[in-house]
C-alpha cells in the first residue's frame, strides 16, 4: 500500500514541529538556548547557508541561514574550538545542524520519517545572494535568536505524495 501525506498537510506544516525540532537540536544537542525571534532578519555581512533535501513522500529542503559570527559560535559549540573564519569546519559544522534540523523535523510525523530520505548538505557563504524556491506547496519559515546572534530555518514543501 503506497503511504501517502495529503491527508496530514496540516499536521506536517504544524508551526509547532519546527521549533520542536530547533529545541530539540540546539538545547539538547548542543545546549544552547535559543528562542523564536519575530522581526525579520538581515545578515549585513557574510552570511552561511546549509541546504538538506527531501526526496520520497516529501519533496523539498530544510534550509539553515546564519550571519558568519553565529556560523562561528555554532561550529565552537559543536567542536570545542574557536574560529576566526568561516573555514571547512565551520562549514561542516553549519551543514550538519541543517541535517540534524531536516532529520528531527521529519521526525516529528512518523509517516514522514519512514518514507523521507536527506540528501548530503550543500553549505553557500557568502553576501547579498538569495534562494529562490518556485511556488512551494507549503513554507515554514521562523526566525530564532541565542545570545546576540541569530539565524532562520525554513522548511520548504514542494511535493507531497
Amino acid at each position: 500500500m503506497a503511504v501517502s501525506l495529503r491527508e496530514s498537510v496540516e499536521r506536517i506544516s504544524d508551526p509547532r514541529n519546527l521549533d520542536d525540532s530547533v529545541e530539540e537540536v540546539f538545547r539538547l544537542m548542543l545546549g544552547i538556548e535559543c528562542r523564536r525571534e519575530p522581526d525579520r532578519l538581515t545578515f549585513e555581512h557574510e552570511s552561511v547557508t546549509a541546504v538538506v533535501g527531501f526526496g520520497g513522500v516529501l519533496s523539498g529542503a530544510c534550509v539553515f541561514r546564519s550571519g558568519a559570527c553565529a556560523a562561528r559560535k555554532i561550529a565552537a559549540q559543536m567542536t570545542g574550538m574557536e574560529f576566526e573564519t568561516i573555514d571547512d569546519t565551520v562549514k561542516d559544522g553549519i551543514g550538519e545542524i541543517c541535517n540534524m534540523l531536516a532529520g528531527a523535523w521529519k521526525g516529528t510525523v512518523p509517516e514522514l520519517a519512514a518514507n523521507c530520505g536527506l540528501s548530503v548538505p550543500a553549505v553557500i557563504t557568502g553576501r547579498d545572494y538569495k534562494l529562490h524556491v518556485q511556488a512551494p506547496e507549503f513554507q515554514l519559515h521562523h526566525n530564532y535568536r541565542f545570545a546576540e546572534e541569530t539565524f532562520e530555518v525554513t522548511i520548504i514543501c514542494d511535493g507531497l505524495q
